[in-house]
C-alpha cells in the first residue's frame, strides 16, 4: 500500500467570469425599472389626454328682448316699405301736440302724436291713402286708431281720403290720440282696410 501524498497547498482555481447580462445579474433592480418606466409612460400619457381642448359651453339662450335680433326687427323710420299698391317712408315722429287747428280745431284728450310720411303708388292703377287703415302699437301692445277728424285741421295732412296715381307721391300726416304716458313703438301701415299691412319700428332709425 503506497503511502498517501501530501495535501498539495497552493492558489484556489480561478472561476470562469460571469458571462450573464447585468440585468440578468440585477433581477430586482431591473423589475423597479420597470415598474417606474410603465408609471412615467402613463402619466405623460395622461397629461397629453388631459391636454385636449375643451369645447366652451355654448351661451346661455337670450330671453326677452334679447331675442329679437337686428335682423328679425320691423325696418325703422326713413326705410321704405311695402304693402299692396303703397311704399311707405315714415320721415318724421311729432309727439306731444295738445291742439290742431288753433280755437276752431280740435284738442287732444290725451296728446296728438303725429307720423309724418310719403306714401308712393308703386301700382298700376290708382289707389286711395286713408289715414283711418293706420294702426299705432305702444310698448304694451295697446292699439290705436288714427283721428281722421283731427287730421282734417291740420294743413296739408294729406291723410282723408287721399287718391294717388300710379307712379305719384304724396306727404301725408297720420294723426293719433294717445295718453300722456303712452310710449309707441311701432305703426303698422295698410294699403286699404283688407290689406295684410306691414309695420314700421318707430324707436329705431335708419
Amino acid at each position: 500500500m503506497s503511502p498517501q501524498s501530501p495535501p498539495q497547498w497552493g492558489p484556489a482555481p480561478e472561476r470562469p467570469p460571469d458571462r450573464r447580462g447585468w440585468f440578468a445579474r440585477h433581477r430586482l433592480l431591473t423589475v423597479l425599472m420597470a415598474v417606474t418606466a410603465g408609471l412615467v409612460v402613463l402619466g405623460i400619457a395622461g397629461s397629453f389626454a388631459g391636454k385636449e381642448p375643451v369645447a366652451p359651453p355654448p351661451p346661455p339662450a337670450p330671453t326677452g328682448a334679447e331675442a329679437v335680433t337686428d335682423a328679425a326687427r320691423p325696418p325703422g323710420v326713413g326705410t321704405p316699405v311695402r304693402d299692396g299698391k303703397f311704399e311707405f317712408t315714415v320721415t318724421r315722429l311729432q309727439p306731444g301736440v295738445r291742439n290742431i287747428g288753433g280755437a276752431y280745431g280740435q284738442d287732444a284728450q290725451g296728446h296728438f302724436f303725429l307720423v309724418h310720411m310719403t306714401v308712393k303708388n308703386i301700382g298700376d292703377r290708382a289707389q286711395t291713402f286713408d289715414g283711418s287703415d293706420q294702426e299705432l302699437i305702444d310698448r304694451n301692445g295697446n292699439k290705436y286708431s288714427a283721428d281722421t277728424a283731427a287730421a282734417i285741421h291740420l294743413d296739408g295732412s294729406e291723410s282723408f281720403l287721399e287718391q294717388i296715381n300710379p307712379g305719384n307721391v304724396v306727404d301725408g300726416i297720420v294723426v293719433f290720440d294717445i295718453p300722456k304716458d303712452a310710449h309707441p313703438a311701432r305703426i303698422e301701415l295698410h294699403d286699404s282696410m283688407f290689406s295684410g299691412g306691414t309695420t314700421v319700428d318707430l324707436t329705431r332709425r335708419s
